[in-house]
């Protein structure tokens, strides 16, 4: 055995006797495979941890840090040869990184052109290779394999705590100068001890010369031909760049209504979905997969029984399906009221009428101040007013127009065997979503705001479409079209890993920093999209949310099912409502609120009132809100986080675990995995998962958090695949009885996994 093998070989063994002190693991059937193993010093580490990888299981749950290990060292070794220095001193030049990967065009020049070298020095004592042990196997691999920058042959240069220095110093690098790298420092501190995670367009592309930082955009589609190519066009340059797109089609024009007064030529909403569907497939994002879309639609309109619910099933003409979309029904309570009207015997007997759009505006001719006409769509209920209540007993009543009548239940039945076939449509709660809005000043009272969600169901802000105004040819003979913007939603997200940042204290000094860093994406995205700029700047939205809910749990030794999770769930969240609520004061204290503040229920305090915030705490962040304004006009959303919950170590957003062991499967890997901190104590709050916790206990979890979250939630129900129809309507009505504003998958178990949007998981 040469010299270069020998060493190799005496540092593994030093590493697994490490592992056997630390984590009380067997590891002599290593030793003795590696004892008898002839070849390369990379050999050994390979067989190491293929080894340990495979010893991953229920009742040896920590040899997933034994393979982090292994995997680290090839880590180690593929950057050093790849920078030219020694692999045992695990991390190399830190400035010589960042030179050779910008004058590779990997990196953006701004590093380099906004820091100095001393301060870049400086930085770079504060990286911790240490903190690289704080990895699991499967979160380690997945963030060497998506996410550590490499050259364009895929050679990796980037190490993972150096990843993280780039995040902090990117979303840094226009503050001040007194205090930048302080900040630089915080942030890094934040993302190295895994307290939080950044959203994955952040984690993949901050610091690059390519991609932008935010996760997921919204749109409202006009009814008319020139905003619906516009909105393709829009919706394909953000798919490129990696975003996933909500959607919301309630606008347009039915199957079968007028153009231009010529009757029965519309074909509805179908084909120009279609047209969205083939958007998404042909315009990847990034090359790594395809553009990921939902689209919304009322449930009051024409087209939703007419095609729009059976988009993604296996049955019907195959011409009008739209397989790779995304559905969501947006519902006002009067629906939800109409399911629970029966007869003497028990049968449901709620009538719903569904209209066109366009024949409701020609026919009913609502007016706003400006003299627009306005539909169903742009009307909702408060707890006082019945706006939306008024417009469709008056619609039902107007004998010229059309309408298509059903039972309320036929057309929830059709929902549901949609939801337990493809896990859509997603539900949204127009009404609730609406009364919640702390920003609904914009459109008035009882007027529609936010018309649907994203398409992970978190985001919920205001939209409308923009428009053409006129097209004209300048002096140089140039065609000029100048549309008015709409308001274009962006998310930028990031979420507390609350397994982590919970035992450890850390709260108030996360948030706070952790606001900033969403707060300066708003500054430094590149979106290609105009509007969708411009509305990120108006409201300067953002989505604090969380992940590792289940981890928790099991740490705090509380079951899913009980009433503690939910006051836990209620404590908890309105302790992160109130570190971002005052975190976004002070920022407007430094820099200026959002310029849409004034009349806003954060301004006036009704926001505080209607979230019965009453403690002192409360009245003083409240009164100092006034006094200095908010930065953000929105501020927190959980989303689903999935990669990134297991980059962090813990459980994905607020779900139930999986499993408590389970293999993980993509394109490029297989392995096990189990629960985190799994061990004798933790397994009994671990071993009821998804399909056999009762889902009303999730829906009071939900609610309880919901209360305090501005936005929504990313929520899912999982339900067996031989649930009775009245059981799955039961979790739907009690969803919409305890206030949540969204639903998200349906989730059975007849269905192969379901591939989401990584984009939208911070």
């Amino acid at each position: 055995m040469n010299t270069k093998v020998q060493t190799e070989l005496d540092l593994v063994l030093e590493a697994i006797k490490q592992a056997e002190q630390k984590f009380q693991i067997d590891a002599s059937g290593l030793k003795k495979q590696l004892s008898q193993l002839e070849g390369t010093a990379t050999d050994i580490n390979d067989q190491a941890l293929l080894y340990a990888v495979n010893q991953i299981a229920i009742d040896q749950p920590d040899w997933t840090f034994v393979a982090a290990n292994f995997y680290l060292s090839e880590l180690y070794r593929d950057a050093a040869k790849n920078r030219g220095y020694d692999h045992t001193q695990k991390y190399g030049n830190f400035y010589e990184l960042i030179h050779i990967l910008t004058d590779l065009g990997i990196y953006s020049n701004d590093l380099l052109a906004l820091y100095s070298k001393d301060e870049i020095h400086n930085l770079a004592k504060v990286i911790r290779p240490e903190k690289d042990h704080l990895f699991n196997y499967i979160g380690l691999f997945l963030l060497s394999d998506r996410y550590l920058a490499r050259d364009y042959e895929r050679n990796i240069y980037e190490l993972p705590q150096e990843r993280f220095m780039i995040i902090a110093m990117t979303l840094m690098k226009y503050e001040k100068k007194t205090i930048r790298l302080q900040l630089v420092k915080e942030a890094y501190w934040a993302l190295s001890n895994l307290y939080m995670t950044v959203a994955t367009p952040t984690l993949a592309n901050a610091g690059k010369s390519f991609g932008q930082l935010s996760s997921c955009f919204i749109d409202t589609v006009d009814d008319s031909l020139d905003s619906i190519y516009l909105n393709n066009w829009d919706i394909a340059r953000l798919s490129k760049d990696g975003g996933g797109i909500g959607i919301y089609y309630g606008k347009v024009r039915a199957l079968g209504s007028d153009i231009k007064k010529f009757k029965g030529n519309s074909s509805g909403v179908v084909p120009w979905i279609k047209l969205v569907n083939d958007t998404a497939v042909s315009v990847d994002q990034l090359g790594q997969r395809q553009g990921a879309i939902a689209v919304y639609l009322d449930i009051f309109h024409k087209d939703l029984m007419n095609g729009f619910l059976d988009l993604k099933t296996n049955n019907g003409d195959e011409r009008r399906k739209a397989h790779d979309i995304f559905t969501g029904v947006t519902i006002p309570d009067l629906f939800m009221q109409r399911l629970e009207e029966k007869d003497d015997s028990g049968r449901s007997i709620g009538e719903w009428h569904t209209f066109c759009p366009h024949q409701v505006k020609q026919i009913m001719g609502w007016k706003d101040e400006k003299g627009n006409l306005l539909g169903l769509e742009d009307f909702y209920d408060e707890r006082d007013q019945k706006f939306f209540t008024e417009k469709y007993e008056e619609a039902v009543k107007n004998p010229l127009l059309p309408r298509k009548t059903y039972r309320a239940m036929d057309i929830m039945a059709r929902i549901m065997v949609s939801q337990l076939e493809t896990g859509t449509p997603y539900m949204f709660y127009r009404d609730e979503v609406n009364r919640q809005n702390p920003n609904k000043h914009i459109s008035g009272q009882g007027r529609t705001s936010i018309y649907c969600s994203n398409l992970c169901t978190e985001i919920a802000q205001n939209t409308s479409p923009t428009t053409i105004l006129k097209e004209y040819q300048d002096e140089d003979g140039n065609i000029i079209i100048v549309r008015r913007p709409g308001d274009f939603v962006v998310c930028n997200l990031s979420s507390i890993n609350l397994a982590k940042a919970i035992p450890a204290n850390v709260l108030e000094r996360l948030i706070r920093i952790q606001v900033r860093m969403l707060d300066n994406v708003i500054d430094l995205n590149t979106i290609s999209v105009g509007q969708a700029l411009l509305t990120n700047k108006k409201f300067r939205a953002v989505g604090l949310g969380t992940f590792g809910w289940h981890h928790l749990l099991a740490l705090k030794g509380i079951h899913w099912e009980s009433d503690t999770a939910v006051q836990f769930a209620d404590e908890l969240y309105e302790n992160i409502a109130f570190y971002t609520i005052q975190s976004s004061m002070e920022l407007a204290a430094e820099k200026g609120a959002y310029s849409q503040f004034r009349g806003s229920e954060w301004q006036t305090g009704d926001y505080f009132l209607r979230k019965n915030y009453h403690s002192e705490r409360w009245k003083e962040l409240k009164k100092q809100v006034a006094i200095h304004g908010i930065r953000n006009g929105w501020l927190m959303a959980i989303a689903p986080n999935s990669s990134t919950a297991k980059i962090g170590g813990s459980t994905d957003g607020i779900d139930p675990i999986y499993s408590v062991e389970y293999a993980e499967e993509k394109k490029n890997f297989k392995f096990k995995v189990t629960a985190p901190d799994l061990n004798h104590i933790t397994y009994n709050y671990y071993r009821r998962a998804r399909h056999e916790i009762d889902q009303i206990w999730s829906i009071k979890q939900n609610a309880a958090r919901g209360r305090h979250i501005d936005q929504a939630i990313s929520f899912n129900l999982y339900v067996r695949h031989d649930i009775k129809a009245k059981e799955l309507l039961n979790l739907h009505l009690e969803a919409w009885k305890h206030g949540l504003k969204t639903t998200y998958y349906v989730r059975s178990t007849t269905q192969t996994e379901i591939e989401e949007c990584e984009a939208c998981h911070s």
